[in-house]
């Protein structure tokens, strides 16, 4: 897998930790495409990735863990951050996703929809799929938080980081469904929609 946009310049230990974590992943989802989340073991994951079941738990306490790890979250919070400080929050997330999204190749965007599909179609992962949307909801307004100096318990931030959940999910949905949609170009419709202020 190639790999993906780097939201600083890691050292070359912590790029040795990313390599390994996301080819532990990669072959995860493999495996779990080839013959099923339930008869995917972790002893299997470990050999495929050609590491150490105890490798695997170091990077991944359990199995949903390795399902639910996204490590677009950094990348996309940075890149979030570094729009301009004068640019409202809808449009500088817009402009963040595409730049993110849009420089993914095609197999790092298949495996990213991959996930997600696990998290949403495996009865045993629809929880961790509820604690992913709270987790990024939180994420979204504690960044929010800090870019317009308020609290992040603030309601209202809440609300706002809820509609831009509500909007990435919307956009991934089509992807989701059939894989008909383009998902850059769905996000920023979404987002443009939000930005807009939802006139319907």
């Amino acid at each position: 897998m190639n790999e993906l946009p780097a939201a600083d310049k890691p050292g070359l230990r912590e790029r040795k930790k990313a390599k390994t974590r996301a080819a532990i992943q990669e072959h995860a989802l493999r495996l779990f495409h080839e013959q099923g989340y339930d008869a995917t073991t972790v002893e299997q994951i470990a050999e495929a990735a050609e590491v150490s079941p105890s490798t695997f738990f170091r990077y991944f306490p359990t199995k949903e863990d390795v399902v639910s790890y996204d490590a677009l979250d950094p990348v996309l919070m940075a890149a979030w951050r570094s729009q301009p400080p004068e640019m409202a929050p809808i449009p500088a997330m817009r402009r963040a996703l595409v730049e993110i999204f849009g420089a993914l190749t095609p197999g790092q965007l298949e495996e990213m929809m991959d996930r997600v599909r696990l998290l949403f179609s495996v009865p045993e992962l629809r929880q961790v799929a509820i604690n992913e949307m709270i987790r990024s909801s939180q994420m979204i307004a504690d960044e929010l938080a800090m870019r317009l100096r308020r609290s992040p318990d603030d309601f209202e931030l809440r609300v706002f980081a809820g509609a831009l959940m509500g909007a990435l999910l919307a956009a991934m949905v089509p992807i989701l469904e059939d894989g008909s949609a383009d998902i850059v170009a769905s996000m920023d419709r979404a987002f443009s929609f939000l930005e807009k202020g939802m006139p319907l």
